[in-house]
């Protein structure tokens, strides 16, 4: 496998001269004084040093080793702890974090480009930040002052890690029919009882405390998915002085075996009239929950981008060094047996179409960081409504397509290796099982076709999809000269 290099000219040819970054940060309150170029550019330095030194070194063997179960506990694979403590401390966990609680508060188009060097470095352990920010997003959005000073500042530290429970046994994409109940307390907490399947990184060992935010039904809940509420579930009890107290009322009941992202432990969770607190109003806890979900599915097409990348830095490297064969122009090579594959027009044609759809992808997902940039940013109403617009319509996009040629991707960077590709040494294999999943969890893509052709087109007739149209429109009467 080759060594992960990040794709830094191209990351910095997007932010700078395609898009232009710097000029929108310098409009936006908020981020006018917290980042410019040479800030950015230091940052990506930096993230790219880790990603290639410190995470992907780890990729291989977190597979090999996953994380493993024992009576409750989840070990992570060996590394994972202390290359998590080395992301913790270098605050890349709260990167986009408010600063207010302690985050750095750097704009999404930036962090984005973050986000792919983790997946690409490790797709299994980049998940775990990634939760983690989604989960800060929800509760900032959503949760009261006293939940965001209790539970923000950690998480932004990385001392504490967030996790999202939303599937059960039988209720996938059909929340409605969920069975976790919220039982009312005297002093205003909740007793969540029930059982949550597919929860990534809902057990580890990577850090102090784990916050699950946990989809229930209140006793007086309507029926299907507006009843729903969201609730705050701490793995330890967060006492008033800030300490952590006793262990909650929940439990991992065991670790699915899976096809990929080995090193991520995806868990059973048990929840045993557990202490939660309500975040947001009763039974608008979809509404809170979706604020996290766009987010993760923002960035699980993140992780299409970044596995798609690696299997194109594999393929590369490793046609470049096989020899067979001379190309059909005659010998490249002349002191060489043979030829590098490289020469030949099929493996050619191959690597072209890996890299100007990961080329193309990273400028998509550059493009919706920044729309989200100015949802989030803007002071004028007018502005920020369009951002949420645009923002609304691109998210099932970004998913499901840059997913979709994800796994594509890998399956041409297997093809490339020919029959070392199907044996596991060359890592490709791993590429193609880790990529699979990020078409089926945080919505299928069908589900996210759906979300698109009836929430987003159809539902407010066209009027999201007529401001990107109107988005082209502008582009090409800006550049007919």
């Amino acid at each position: 496998m080759a060594d992960y290099q990040a794709p830094l000219r191209d990351m910095r040819f997007l932010l700078n001269e395609v898009f232009d970054a710097p000029a929108q940060w310098a409009t936006l309150p908020g981020l006018q004084d917290s980042v410019d170029p040479e800030t950015a550019d230091a940052i990506l330095e930096e993230a790219a040093k880790i990603a290639a030194g410190t995470l992907a070194p780890l990729n291989r063997s977190g597979d090999e080793q996953g994380s493993q179960w024992h009576d409750g506990e989840v070990t992570t694979p060996e590394g994972f702890s202390a290359a998590y403590q080395t992301q913790a401390e270098g605050g890349w966990v709260g990167l986009g974090g408010d600063p207010a609680f302690g985050g750095m508060g750097m704009p999404k188009a930036l962090v984005a480009q973050v986000e792919e060097m983790n997946q690409s470095a490790n797709m299994s352990f980049g998940l775990c930040a990634m939760l983690t920010a989604g989960a800060c997003l929800s509760i900032h959005a959503h949760g009261s002052d006293e939940l965001k000073q209790r539970y923000l500042p950690n998480m932004y530290a990385g001392t504490w890690t967030g996790a999202m429970d939303l599937t059960e046994p039988h209720a996938g994409t059909d929340l409605g029919i969920i069975r976790t109940k919220a039982q009312p307390l005297d002093d205003g907490a909740y007793s969540i009882s029930g059982t949550k399947i597919f929860i990534s990184w809902g057990e580890h060992d990577m850090a102090e405390n784990i916050i699950h935010l946990v989809l229930a039904k209140l006793p007086d809940a309507p029926p299907g998915p507006k009843g729903i509420s969201l609730f705050l579930v701490p793995k330890f009890l967060v006492n008033d002085d800030g300490s952590l107290g006793d262990r909650n009322s929940f439990s991992c009941g065991s670790l699915e075996k899976k096809m990929g992202i080995k090193g991520c432990p995806t868990c059973v969770m048990n929840f045993d009239g557990a202490r939660g607190w309500l975040i947001g109003e009763p039974h608008k806890g979809l509404m809170a929950m979706f604020t996290m979900m766009n987010y993760e599915r923002l960035g699980v097409g993140i992780q299409g981008l970044g596995t798609a990348e690696m299997s194109y830095q594999n393929a590369l490297e490793y046609a470049k060094e096989r020899l067979q064969s001379r190309s059909p122009t005659g010998a490249q090579e002349k002191d060489k047996v043979a030829d590098p594959i490289l020469v030949h027009p099929d493996v050619r044609r191959m690597l072209l179409k890996m890299k100007a759809s990961t080329e193309g992808s990273r400028a998509f997902i550059t493009y919706v960081a920044q729309w989200l940039d100015q949802s989030k940013f803007a002071d004028d109403p007018q502005q920020k409504e369009a951002a949420d617009a645009m923002v609304a319509l691109l998210t099932p996009v970004a998913k499901a397509f840059l997913t979709d040629r994800s796994l594509d991707t890998c399956v041409l960077g297997q093809q490339v290796f020919g029959g070392h590709g199907y044996i596991r040494e060359w890592g490709q294999e791993q590429l193609v099982r880790d990529s699979r999943i990020a078409q089926i969890y945080e919505g299928t893509n069908g589900i996210q076709a759906m979300d698109l052709m009836g929430r987003k087109i159809v539902a407010n007739k066209g009027r999201y999809f007529e401001l990107f149209a109107g988005e082209i429109a502008d582009f090409i009467t800006q550049n007919q000269q």
